[in-house]
């Protein structure tokens, strides 16, 4: 793997989809690959870089975009489409619903089809509760009604 060499004198910060991802660097620079790695371990960091573009808003969020970021995430919910919903998602999201784990884009779309199949009329709310540089805390509640017809 080519490596490229970074010569700044302070953080890089790197946008990715869920995150900022932070590499100290030196005078002498970083060559991507094992010597990031290396850091990475060392400072608790991501090892991994995104290809795909950012989605905006990115952080440090701001109370007006911590409040599009969160409606933007509401809205997507509510279209009950899971291919629009997962790539809302890094590819390598993992998640956890009551005993079900999911990870990746691909198992994400299976979990949403399936839940969509069961819980019909599904409405999501998510209300913005309150924001710290990157992350983001929101109050969400959801209806549906079962294919008996109840609530």
């Amino acid at each position: 793997m080519p490596s490229i060499l970074i010569s700044i004198k302070d953080w890089i910060e790197v946008p990715t989809r869920n995150k900022v991802v932070m590499f100290l660097s030196s005078r002498r620079g970083l060559r991507i690959g094992t010597a990031v790695a290396r850091i990475s371990r060392r400072y608790q960091l991501s090892r991994s870089f995104s290809t795909e573009a950012p989605r905006y808003p990115i952080p440090p969020f701001t109370l007006e975009t911590a409040i599009e970021k969160t409606k933007m995430a509401e809205d997507a919910w509510n279209t009950k489409d899971p291919e629009k919903v997962s790539m809302a998602y890094s590819k390598d999201s993992e998640w956890r619903n009551r005993s079900v784990f999911v990870k990746g884009r691909s198992e994400i779309k299976e979990f949403l089809t399936d839940k969509w199949k069961k819980e019909l009329d599904y409405k999501l709310e998510k209300r913005y509760w309150c924001h710290a540089n990157n992350r983001i805390a929101v109050r969400f509640a959801y209806e549906y009604r079962n294919a008996d017809g109840e609530w």
